[in-house]
């Protein structure tokens, strides 16, 4: 079979030829995105209880919340954990294609519901929903050539300056710092 291609050169070019034009004609044709949506969205849920373990944070907190919570629109499932900090955090994960600005309000509803079956202490404290992509996208790093400037002032230049002009550009749901402790 392969002594054709080889006896015959004029046959094995033009289908060379004939692959690549299929192959310009498809690139035009297939949808091509810069960042595909390939994670699910994701809302998180987080609220603080001082003083409390991680199993009053799970029966006071965690479990009104996934009550709440659960069965809301285009939802497939969620993780939840508790820490013996009396921290408490809630991933709601949604269809593919589910817009995370629209997820977030509607999580954001059932937790409001939930408000008056939670302790007061983590009422105040707060409880905050926010859209959240699964992975990071994007790392940048900050560094000083002078001496003068150790991790310390180059982490606080970061955190007046440079964090709050990251998170309003359109489509940012979170930025962070990481590096030396806070001065």
């Amino acid at each position: 079979m392969f002594r054709r291609f080889i006896e015959r050169p004029v046959l094995s070019t033009v289908i060379s030829i004939i692959i690549a034009l299929l192959g310009l004609i498809s690139m035009y044709s297939l949808p091509i995105t810069q960042f595909p949506d390939i994670a699910p969205p994701t809302v998180s849920v987080s609220a603080f209880y001082p003083g409390a373990n991680a199993e009053v944070v799970a029966r006071a907190v965690a479990t009104p919340l996934e009550e709440a919570i659960n069965g809301v629109e285009n939802m497939t499932y969620m993780t939840s954990t508790s820490g013996n900090d009396g921290s408490m955090n809630i991933n709601v994960f949604f269809k593919q294609g589910t817009n995370p600005d629209l997820a977030s309000v509607n999580v954001q509803n059932r937790v409001s519901r939930a408000v008056n079956q939670i302790p007061t202490e983590v009422v105040q404290a707060g409880i905050s929903t926010q859209k959240q992509q699964n992975s990071m996208i994007m790392v940048t790093l900050l560094y000083s050539d002078n001496p003068a400037y150790d991790e310390k002032f180059v982490q606080n230049y970061t955190k007046i300056n440079v964090l709050p002009e990251i998170q309003r550009v359109p489509g940012v749901g979170q930025a962070q710092v990481f590096g030396a402790k806070d001065y």
